[in-house]
């Protein structure tokens, strides 16, 4: 019997994406992004995102059955990100799943975008390993999740507990006059510099810490010492060393990162590590990463770059697992929910009152 052919949409930011996959074969990742339209704020403002995917939905989903040589009528199922994310960014997509699903009379599987960040890689290396990690790290999210099994078990050991990795590298890239969004200009930028310039704190590291937050996250202290760094510089009418800055600011937060998730591993006799997220792209987290897990044993997993933004793909792709895994469709009154727990890989059906 064939596999069904699901698809998947994502919109809990600010990009429109919508994926077909059939088993674990991608045949299409169309993804829309709106992220010209916030590069003057210097950020991501959600009434913007919203106005964005209401215009790029349906040609997204135009564009994604062209790519795939497929047609709607060929959808099996459909399944959406439900949370968390933006509010009115996943009413949007959650009403245009409904909508398909509907229309289509094929079943609605609601999904957790974390867990679809784990579930992408399917698509690039095969089944998943069963008990694995996930180190994920983007702008809106740095989480650290212990994965039995990915269509029924997903563990929060640590996350931030104030900005992530990659709202700190847009952050810092403000300061030192780079572009939004930043981590890709600070990536570029750093490979000219000398990473250990200057020793910026390494967030929730001491004994203390470790104690409390032993796999927890945070950066906001590491972002406001640089910006008291560089502020010292200027008013001591002193240039800044820009690459320098950038690739010290860096290696503190990829050395936190790496030194966590390897920790997480070696402690709970977890072998599989995979990366994802858009500071995935991040080539010295990657390096170092890898160096780590070598020298501790553990297999590295890191999807391919387009697989670890926000995208469609991970979004069928989870929906493909939770089918072949004989899970229930989701009711068609399920909520969007911009908090959802990353331990609730599938949204709850909304409560009559």
């Amino acid at each position: 019997m064939t596999e069904p052919l699901v698809l998947g949409v994502e919109s809990s930011c600010d990009e429109t994406g919508i994926g077909l996959v059939r088993g674990t074969t991608l045949l299409a990742n169309a993804v829309a992004s709106s992220v010209d339209l916030h590069a003057r704020f210097g950020g991501v403002v959600p009434e913007v995102a919203s106005r964005a995917h209401l215009e790029a939905m349906v040609p997204t989903v135009q564009r994604a059955c062209s790519d795939a040589g497929v047609t709607l009528q060929d959808v099996d199922a459909v399944a959406v990100t439900a949370g968390p994310g933006l509010a009115g960014a996943l009413l949007v997509g959650v009403a245009a799943a409904k909508t398909l699903a509907l229309g289509l009379g094929v079943p609605l599987y609601g999904v957790n975008h974390l867990g679809a960040h784990v579930a992408v890689d399917v698509l690039d290396h095969g089944p998943l390993p069963q008990p694995m990690m996930a180190l994920l790290v983007s702008g809106g999210h740095t989480n650290l999740l212990h994965v039995p099994d990915i269509t029924s078990d997903i563990r929060s050991l640590g996350e931030t507990i104030d900005d992530a990795a990659g709202e700190a590298f847009d952050k810092v890239a403000r300061v030192l006059g780079l572009p939004y969004p930043g981590g890709p200009h600070i990536d570029r930028v750093a490979s000219g510099g000398d990473p250990t310039a200057i020793r910026f704190p390494r967030g929730l590291t001491a004994r203390k810490d470790m104690e409390r937050h032993r796999y927890d996250f945070s950066f906001s202290g590491l972002k406001s010492s640089v910006v008291r760094w560089v502020q010292a510089r200027e008013r001591a009418g002193e240039p800044v060393p820009v690459a320098d800055v950038a690739a010290s600011f860096q290696e503190a937060v990829v050395d936190v990162l790496t030194a966590k998730a390897v920790l997480a591993c070696t402690e709970h006799g977890v072998m599989d590590l995979q990366l994802g997220g858009g500071v995935a792209a991040n080539g010295r987290l990657r390096e170092l990463l890898e160096e780590r897990c070598a020298k501790a044993g553990i297999r590295l997993r890191v999807p391919r770059r387009d697989l670890c933004t926000d995208n469609g793909a991970m979004v069928a792709a989870l929906g493909a697992l939770l089918i072949a895994a004989g899970h229930e469709p989701s009711p068609l009154d399920i909520p969007a929910d911009s908090s959802q727990p990353v331990g609730q890989i599938r949204p709850l059906v909304r409560v009559a009152s």
